[in-house]
This record gives structure tokens, C-alpha cells and sequence, in this order.
């Protein structure tokens, strides 16, 4: 057997060996890639890339109730996470003080009008002169005033629910002594929840208000569904963000303010 032949025969066995190799290493690598991402599978075509946004959830309506005057509190009928309607009265103060002061305003309105009348009585005899007779109704005229203020002023000894909702937190005791400005109440409307979260600002391309999305939040790991309802009214330069709020679809009693979650929201290509 010449030279020539043994080595074109091992050059042959070198060749076929590597590729054996060759095809058992990328049979290997495409058993060990990751499997694909269910979302993007299930992405609609032509659309971009699903994003995940993080989101928080607020109440609709939702306010901070202080006192108008300064008072004892006499009483709180609602405590913390109790329901109230619309009109009730949450909190009661003490205006004993404010009632005396409209007796005696209601005292100097009667004598006003006494004296009025006796006045216009003596101006028919030509007994009183016109100066007299100018004071006495101005006097009458200021009684009514002072009247009305003081109505005004006892209206604010009662602090009454502005819509139908729950109370969040107390800030006040009973007999406790408030200064006027002080706040009472932290008062919420949770019959409506709303999502808030930061959208980047190119979404404004194609973002509408009755934009279909759905939220998976961390504290229930239940998936519900929402409506955009609000787009912010500017862009921050910073973060190239803008402020948007979506209602939730339904009532969802394990659902309450303060709850976070993520939003998967799939943008269309431009």
C-alpha cells in the first residue's frame, strides 16, 4: 500500500469524524434552547413587542374633610372602614357656644322689629324725625344679618358625607378640641376603582380613551379587566411618560384602594 493512499485515507476519516461532530453539537444546542414566550406566541401579527407596565389602584372619588370652625367633637357616628351614604352627618361638634350667640342675635331681632314699628307708628304723627326713623330699619336690617351669620356659622358644627363612600382613616377622637382648618376625615368612594399608571409618551400615537386592557394585581394574582378612561393633560420631559387612568370593569369586593399590579399592553408596529 503506497504512502499516498494511507494518507488520503486517514485525511477522509478526519473529515467525516468532524462532521459527525458537527451535527451532534447543534442537535445538542437546539435541544438546550429556551422554549419560546407563550405571549409572544400569542401576540397578534403586525403588532410590537408586549410591554409590562406596573399600576396602582385609586378610588374614584376620594377627599380629606377639615373642621370650618373650632369646637369640641361631640361625635364620630362612622368609624374607620365603616359605609356611609350621601347627607350623613360624620362628624358632630359642639356649637353651644355658636347657639347662645343666635339666641341673642334672634333677642336683638325682635326688639329691631319693635322698635321699628314704634317708630313708624310716631312718623304718622309727625312725633319722630326722619333720621330716627332711617336708623330703626337699619337697625332691623342689621339684626337679620347678624342672623343669618350666625346660621351659617351652626351649619358648620355638623360635617356631612359629600357622596356615598367609606371612611379611610379618623384624624379625631370624641371630646377631642379642634382648631378650625384641622382635618377630621379621610372619606373615599370605593363603589368605583381606578387604575393610574405611567404610559411612555409615544403611546399617544394610537392610545384612546375605551382602550380594552386588563391588570393582573400581586395581592388577589387574579387577572381583571379595564377601560382607559383618562389620558394626562402633558408629557413629562424627563421620563417621556404621561399619567393615565382606566376603570375597572365590574365590582370586585376583594379589590381595594392602595392595591398594585401589572398591565401587558401589546403597542401596535408604527
Amino acid at each position: 500500500m503506497s504512502v499516498d493512499w494511507l494518507v488520503a485515507h486517514r485525511l477522509l476519516t478526519v473529515l467525516l469524524g468532524g462532521g459527525l461532530c458537527l451535527g451532534a453539537w447543534a442537535q445538542g444546542a437546539r435541544s438546550s434552547a429556551p422554549p419560546p414566550d407563550p405571549a409572544d406566541l400569542q401576540a397578534p401579527a403586525g403588532s410590537a413587542q408586549r410591554q409590562e407596565i406596573r399600576a396602582h389602584l385609586i378610588p374614584l372619588r376620594y377627599t380629606t374633610l377639615a373642621s370650618e370652625i373650632g369646637a369640641r367633637v361631640r361625635r364620630l357616628p362612622f368609624g374607620e372602614a365603616q359605609a356611609f351614604k350621601a347627607g350623613d352627618i360624620l362628624v358632630s361638634l359642639d356649637c353651644s357656644v355658636q347657639q347662645a350667640q343666635r339666641d341673642k342675635a334672634r333677642a336683638e331681632l325682635t326688639g329691631a322689629e319693635a322698635a321699628l314699628e314704634a317708630n313708624q307708628r310716631l312718623a304718622k304723627l309727625n312725633a319722630v324725625s326722619e333720621l330716627e326713623l332711617v336708623l330703626a330699619g337699619t337697625a332691623l336690617e342689621r339684626a337679620r344679618a347678624e342672623i343669618g351669620a350666625q346660621d351659617a356659622l351652626i351649619a358648620k358644627c355638623t360635617v356631612l358625607a359629600p357622596f356615598n363612600g367609606r371612611v379611610a382613616e379618623q384624624k379625631v377622637r370624641e371630646q377631642q378640641f379642634v382648631q378650625p382648618g384641622q382635618v377630621l376625615l379621610d372619606v373615599l368612594d370605593d363603589s368605583t376603582l381606578e387604575l393610574e399608571f405611567l404610559a411612555p409618551s409615544s403611546w399617544l400615537r394610537w392610545l384612546r380613551e375605551g382602550y380594552a386592557l386588563r391588570v393582573t394585581i400581586d395581592e388577589t394574582r387574579k387577572s381583571y379587566p379595564a377601560r382607559l378612561t383618562r389620558i394626562g393633560a402633558r408629557v413629562d420631559p424627563v421620563s417621556q411618560s404621561v399619567k393615565v387612568a382606566a376603570t375597572i370593569d365590574g365590582r370586585f369586593p376583594e379589590l381595594m384602594p392602595g392595591m398594585s399590579g401589572r398591565i401587558l399592553v401589546t403597542p401596535p408596529r408604527p
